[in-house]
């Protein structure tokens, strides 16, 4: 079998087990949000609330015999759209991965239509049970002949370790669980993306699998739309792509746990160059452009970081309780300290003292400076001008080599699980959706849910507190730009709160 790659002038045939990734830089498609979607029949719940949150969140109960449980409402399940909501002559057909080699022997092949996956870890005593997702996997009937398939695989945005597997373990579930042999890869920008797949779409493309960040996914939602509209069989299923683990919703996206492994060498690297001098401070800049979890797992995970820097936690040079303070108190006492610098952080200062001008890249996002420079550049002039001190500055900068790298084991597995779920849920019907682990377990989550908001570090949480006690850095709380985060990171929390229990 051979994958296809498309473009609009060429289509190109690659072995299976090509190596090669796929990937140019996206434009943004505006935001769509799914309303006032029905439930699949099959799922017999019972509608109790008016849509919420501009998705298909409908607050519902499980229910055996369509009676309605006046004591229990305070399920919410956000449920996906499924062909059958506007096509209702859809035939359905036996599940053929019965009869595979691998399934043969399972003792449970196909997920109960009622299994879901709870948002919430913690449901407290008389608490409501919350948000709830509907759980991945193979269903015993099928929407697709599997000869009559047509799948097409979608790629968009940079490099992230394990976008391979990926693409392997689409083509390989729809080939050795389902029989589908017509598979096209397209390499698209996604101000394109839209453009391509509807014209792919006339030539009876029943299957899209798109794989990308959040941009890419709300360019899957506007072409989801689309096929509704056209009230045209075909199954929209989407794949989130973003090394800076700021997809919503879901527990953490694939690529993020090699990149953290990965970002330990480099702290390592830092930590014996600073070591082998006298006043020695290495910075080591990671991703992050709006959310610091790479920077801050990636200081928990070592024992060698002195201090953590991210997009969601402003901070301040000079003065009491700022950075150039901690620095000075480190030196003292160790000789040495290595800073982990996430690439957004301190853009704000950065941009004012070099009068940048407010640009965007190809994908819509803000050109960001280099923050690492700057602050490599703006401890040494105090230190040698105001200080009077000698330091020796070691700066460090592994972002490409980090997103190029093979990913790891855990990544790997995990992106088997995405794509072989993506596989299930498109084969079953369903559309307009993204796959993702949330408490640990896969669930199918409508694509306006995980586009709607990005997922950043709340100063709030524990996770925060934790690095804080471990590196004992300063939270900068008398920045008052820290204090007014913090304070709106409170608001939104309660707010969070009220909607969950409803």
């Amino acid at each position: 079998m051979e994958i296809a790659l498309g473009s609009s002038s060429q289509t190109l045939f690659l072995p299976r087990n090509s190596s090669k990734s796929y990937h140019k830089k996206i434009k943004p498609i505006s935001p769509f949000s799914f309303s006032n979607l029905p439930l699949r029949k099959q799922f017999s719940l019972i509608q109790r609330q008016s849509i919420s949150r501009q998705n298909c969140s409908i607050k519902c109960q499980a229910s055996t015999n369509g009676s309605i449980d006046q004591q229990n409402d305070d399920f919410i399940l956000e449920d996906v759209p499924h062909l059958s909501n506007f096509l209702p002559d859809l035939p359905s057909y036996p599940n053929p991965l019965k009869k595979t080699p691998g399934y043969a022997i399972v003792k449970k092949t196909f997920v109960n239509p009622e299994d879901v996956v709870a948002q919430k870890i913690v449901v407290q005593k008389d608490s409501p049970r919350g948000i709830h997702f509907r759980r991945t996997g193979p269903r015993e009937k099928v929407c697709f002949k599997s000869e009559e398939v047509r799948a097409c695989i979608v790629t968009c945005g940079g490099l992230c370790p394990g976008i391979n597997t990926v693409i392997r373990e689409i083509v390989c579930g729809l080939s050795s669980m389902y029989g589908v042999d017509q598979i096209l890869g397209i390499q698209v920008s996604l101000c394109y993306l839209l453009f391509y797949v509807l014209f792919f779409l006339n030539l009876v493309i029943f299957q899209v699998y798109i794989i990308g960040g959040d941009g890419t996914q709300k360019g899957a939602a506007a072409i989801y739309k689309e096929v509704e509209r056209r009230g045209l069989k075909v199954a929209v299923a989407g794949i989130p792509k973003t090394i800076d683990n700021d997809i919503a919703v879901i527990d953490k996206s694939f690529g993020f746990d090699t990149a953290v492994e990965e970002a330990q060498r480099a702290i390592n690297a830092a930590h014996v160059e600073v070591e082998s001098v006298e006043n020695g401070v290495g910075i080591v800049k990671l991703m992050g452009r709006y959310s610091g979890f790479i920077a801050m797992h990636a200081t928990l995970a070592s024992r060698d970081v002195d201090c953590c820097l991210i997009p969601e936690s402003p901070f301040y040079l000079e003065g009491h309780g700022g950075l150039f303070e901690f620095v000075e108190e480190r030196l003292k006492e160790n000789g040495h300290m290595v800073i982990v610098l996430a690439e957004g952080a301190g853009q704000e200062y950065l941009a004012q003292s070099m009068h940048a001008v407010d640009e965007k890249d190809a994908s819509g996002n803000k050109l960001l400076l280099d923050v690492g420079l700057w602050l490599t550049q703006k401890i040494k002039d105090h230190f040698t001008n105001v200080r009077k001190m000698d330091i020796s500055m070691k700066y460090i900068d592994p972002t490409y080599m980090i997103r190029a790298i093979p990913s790891s084991a855990s990544d790997n597995i995990y992106c088997t699980l995405l794509a072989q779920s993506a596989v299930h849920g498109a084969m079953a019907g369903f559309t307009g959706f993204t796959v993702g682990p949330v408490n640990s377990r896969q669930a199918y989550i409508p694509i306006s849910r995980v586009t709607e908001t990005q997922n950043t570090v709340k100063l709030t949480d524990r996770m925060w507190a934790r690095l804080l006690a471990s590196t004992n850095q300063p939270s900068f709380l008398n920045c008052e730009i820290v204090q007014k985060k913090i304070n709106r990171q409170t608001t939104d929390d309660i707010n969070d709160i009220k909607i969950t229990s409803m």
